[in-house]
């Protein structure tokens, strides 16, 4: 019986690992909001992406957000951040294998979203800008 215990703690505890499991990298489908072409630098602690958009870009996980910079073909520009969330296997982590010591250390229990739609501004209506509205005096 103990035996049995034992092999179901230990089972539990290297299934919950978020190290064991988790690749330090992880992709992220990103476009933006009008469907336009464009380019971006990802960027967090653990480094710097220069990349494309639309694209799946893959990422080094982090505790803390990942902030981009794009600059859509158009000339448009957008600054922003995605948030990074705790996957759930740390838990078991903590609780069975390293007190989540390792993971804290290589933030490999960290997620971001597996996709993401980055808002940009819109177009600014050319011909409105040469026309702008008449005033009428009724």
């Amino acid at each position: 019986m103990k035996r049995l215990i034992f092999a179901m703690v230990a089972g539990l505890a290297a299934s919950g690992c978020a190290t064991l499991t988790n690749d330090p990298m992880t992709a992220v489908a990103i476009s933006f909001s009008d469907g336009s072409d464009g380019q971006c630098v990802f960027e967090n602690k653990r480094g710097r992406w220069p990349t494309p958009i639309p694209i799946t870009v893959m990422v080094r996980r982090s505790d803390d957000p990942l902030k981009w910079q794009c600059k859509t073909d158009d000339g448009r520009e957008t600054v922003g951040s995605i948030p990074s969330t705790m996957d759930a296997k740390i838990v078991a982590s903590a609780v069975f294998l390293d007190f989540g010591i390792t993971d804290s250390i290589t933030d490999k229990h960290r997620i971001y979203p597996a996709s993401f739609v980055i808002p940009v501004p819109k177009k600014k209506d050319a011909t409105a800008a040469l026309n702008p509205p008449q005033m009428t005096g009724e």
